[in-house]
């Protein structure tokens, strides 16, 4: 889909969906600015209200009119756009022009780009009938020309939000473990990222025995991917890190998952590693001046004859011991190797992003991410003000040293899960005893995956993380 600024000012086209953004601030504007083209035909007062949907006839074209309230936001703005892009859609329009007159910002530009990409995205691979949407083009109306970047970096965002998705909707019988680093590298390639990736036998040599043990079950070998992007002089020597959970699919091993509403979606089980690849693929696009490292382990998680089992113990990387109570926990058996490997970098921050745990949906649903870190409050200040510019909040859970007692092992250094508490936190807890450095851990579970269609973010895989992630490496780039 084409995405067009554009300053001249829209004509009556039967072709063309014409959509304005009104708010009660900027109505006497809008009628302005219609002026004459459109005789006998004006904004009401009602028009306004937050949330309102008007499609006006007005002589031989459509009009549609979304309502912002008084003082929209950003988010305000992404789902009025999703609002309208579907409306084009369900009409077969081929063209939607948008205006916001008078009160259009860069940032408000930067949302509707965003929006409106993501918001006409389709997954069409394995369908016979690959009918796209009529929705070709996209122009937004301003007035002046300094919108050209917030166009520019709003694709940008947009398109490495999809890399994402289109990783999570892939099924297994595709993207093995194999194929989501074969894939990172083609990413790569393509993008400006350096991907490094380690088989069955290097991951052996180095004793990740976290990866192998959740592997065990699988006929299929794991991988060890590496990406790296660095730019000549950026502004931190110390890498920050981004760790992304890479089970390609999640069946519980022995401790079986049930299919209906569990199960059935697990190919999404890798969306933190697919929010990593996503990130990579935006910040060598943006070329921000930040020098990243992706680490994804990666394997699926079934109950093969040689499966591990609850009871095993298992060495870690860094020599630890895990006793194994439930075969299901194994997303952070595999992020505890990638973590414990992070420190080779001697990092600034690490951060981890996975759908670990069932208890983080249970605590926020699916509107948020759970956050546990032993960074300093800046760098998380930093992070939840990311969170809320792109609508991918982050809340904050605790690491008492209260958690840390549920999940001490009789037999072990540790176990792999704590008691009927606290899940999403004992999850990190475990995460936390193989990190040394400032650290956060993001549990997406809930958001990565919509079962019912949700604006911009769409349904099936989100690509939660993505915009997060760049939106806080371009803060810490300009601090």
């Amino acid at each position: 889909m084409d995405l067009l600024l554009t300053q001249t000012f829209p004509k009556a086209d039967e072709n063309v969906l014409l959509t304005v953004f009104l708010t009660k601030e900027n109505l006497e504007d809008a009628n302005d600015w219609l002026g004459t083209d459109f005789s006998g035909f004006s904004f009401q007062e009602d028009y306004a209200t937050n949330g309102a949907k008007t499609l006006i006839p007005a002589g031989s074209f459509l009009c549609l009119v979304l309502g912002l309230g008084e003082k929209p936001s950003q988010e305000t703005v992404r789902k009025a756009t999703a609002k309208a892009v579907a409306t084009a859609n369900e009409y077969k329009f081929k063209s939607l022009q948008i205006a916001f007159p008078e009160q259009i910002t860069p940032s408000f530009t930067l949302s509707i780009t965003e929006s409106a990409i993501l918001s006409n995205y389709q997954f069409l691979t394995y369908k016979s009938d690959k009918t796209a949407n009529t929705l070709a083009e996209v122009k937004i109306w301003a007035k002046e020309k300094n919108h050209k970047q917030a166009v520019e970096k709003g694709i940008i965002i947009a398109n490495a939000t999809i890399e994402s998705r289109n990783l999570v909707n892939e099924p297994v019988i595709t993207l093995t473990a194999e194929e989501i680093a074969n894939r990172a590298a083609k990413l790569g390639n393509q993008y400006g990222f350096s991907v490094d990736i380690w088989n069955k036998s290097k991951i052996q040599s180095l004793k990740m025995g976290g990866l192998l043990a959740v592997n065990m079950g699988s006929k299929l070998p794991p991988t060890f991917s590496i990406l790296e992007y660095k730019p000549e002089k950026p502004v931190n020597e110390q890498p920050i890190i981004l760790v992304g959970k890479g089970v390609v699919f999640d069946t519980g091993g022995l401790s079986l998952k049930p299919t209906p509403n569990s199960m059935d979606f697990m190919k999404c089980d890798m969306a933190g590693a697919a929010a990593v690849i996503g990130a990579l693929c935006g910040v060598a696009t943006l070329k921000l001046n930040v020098y990243v490292i992706g680490l994804i382990p990666a394997t699926d998680n079934r109950p093969g004859e040689n499966a591990y089992v609850p009871g095993d113990v298992i060495t870690m990387y860094n020599g630890s011991t895990v006793e194994v109570l439930n075969t299901d926990a194994e997303g952070r058996m595999i992020l505890a190797d990638a973590l414990a490997y992070a420190k080779q970098y001697n990092p600034e921050l690490v951060i981890d992003l996975a759908t670990l745990t069932g208890a983080s949906v249970v605590a926020i649903g699916g509107v948020g991410l759970a956050m546990m870190s032993t960074a300093e409050e800046p760098v998380k200040k930093q992070l939840r003000e990311a969170g809320e510019r792109v609508y991918e909040r982050v809340i904050e859970f605790p690491l008492w040293d209260e958690y840390g007692e549920m999940i001490k092992s009789d037999i072990a250094d540790v176990k792999n899960i704590g008691g009927a508490g606290a899940g999403a936190i004992t999850a990190g807890k475990f995460l936390q005893k193989f990190t040394d450095y400032p650290w956060i851990h993001l549990d997406i579970a809930g958001a990565a995956w919509s079962q019912t269609p949700d604006s911009y973010r769409g349904k099936n895989g989100t690509g939660i993380g993505v915009r997060l992630l760049i939106e806080f490496l371009q803060a810490r780039e300009i601090q």
